[in-house]
């Protein structure tokens, strides 16, 4: 697959199909990467990717710090996400696109509405992450991970990585750089070469910056509010993304489309349908 670099990091990024351009923003938390629209969980069982390429031109990458992608060791937030899709755009000369997310994508999504409206030309917000369970778990994972360098060093981080494909959200242990540090030996020597104190900071600063709210993150209500995109809001409904995460995106987008299906009434027959319903109205 093809790799642009964007503000110094590789991003490994797919076009699937043909037709107007609707950037995909991975599901995944801390691993998101292209692969999750085809393998993981709800995405696989719905098919979204393969029915949407029938008549759009979809853009899918690894988010930084994910599968094949590059980064660095540094406080990253929603706006730095967004930077990278806004990136991808414009290496692949595309003034303006349809920009569906899943989970954590929805908050790059919003963002990325946010800082380049004009980028923006429409929004499917699908499953978002959120709800007050998964900003305790957030901070839980946060502290877990800061609890293992405390005991064992940046470099038992290093070697953990190394020794087992999991992830983040998997093991905290193995912290948000694991995959990262799997594929750079110089971004690993980097990494178990800082000042843990240093370390803790970032990292600290990063979650109470990313997972600041009980509703869906990324920008605050007011911001949302200004928005004057078409937007179609689709609830997940468990721990990590709650209905509520869902509700409140539809309270603060104006004349936002709210598709009222619980999960199970989510299938790879009305959920595609749906959202192409959507799209092909713009």
């Amino acid at each position: 697959m093809p790799t642009v670099t964007i503000d110094g990091i590789a991003t490994r990024y797919e076009v699937v199909g043909s037709g107007p351009p609707l950037l995909m923003l991975s599901p995944g938390g801390f691993n998101a990467t292209l692969d999750n629209w085809r393998t993981q969980g709800l995405y696989r069982r719905l098919g979204l990717l393969d029915r949407l390429s029938a008549g759009y031109s979809c853009i899918v990458f690894d988010k930084r710090e994910s599968g094949e992608s590059g980064g660095r060791v540094e406080q990253v937030g929603w706006l730095d996400y967004a930077r990278q899709a806004e990136g991808l755009l414009d290496h692949l000369d595309i003034g303006r696109a349809h920009v569906m997310g899943g989970c954590v994508g929805c908050s790059i999504a919003t963002t990325l509405a946010f800082v380049r409206p004009e980028m923006v030309l429409s929004l499917v917000l699908y499953s978002p992450a959120g709800g007050p369970k998964y900003r305790i778990s957030q901070h839980a994972r946060a502290h877990e991970h800061l609890a293992h360098v405390r005991d064992h060093g940046l470099t038992s981080v290093v070697e953990l990585a190394r020794e087992t494909d999991k992830g983040y959200s998997e093991d905290p242990r193995v912290g948000p750089w694991a995959t990262v540090i799997r594929r750079d030996p110089g971004l690993a020597n980097e990494y178990a070469d800082m000042d843990p104190r240093r370390y803790h900071g970032i990292v600290s600063a990063m979650v109470a910056d990313l997972f600041d709210r009980d509703t869906a993150p990324g920008p605050d209500a007011e911001e949302l509010m200004k928005l004057d995109v078409p937007t179609l809001v689709v609830p997940g409904q468990d721990p990590s993304h709650a209905t509520s995460a869902a509700r409140y995106l539809e309270e603060c987008l104006a004349g936002a489309q709210y598709w009222d299906a619980k999960v199970e009434e989510q299938t790879a027959e009305t959920a595609p349908t749906r959202v192409l319903q959507f799209l092909d109205q713009i």
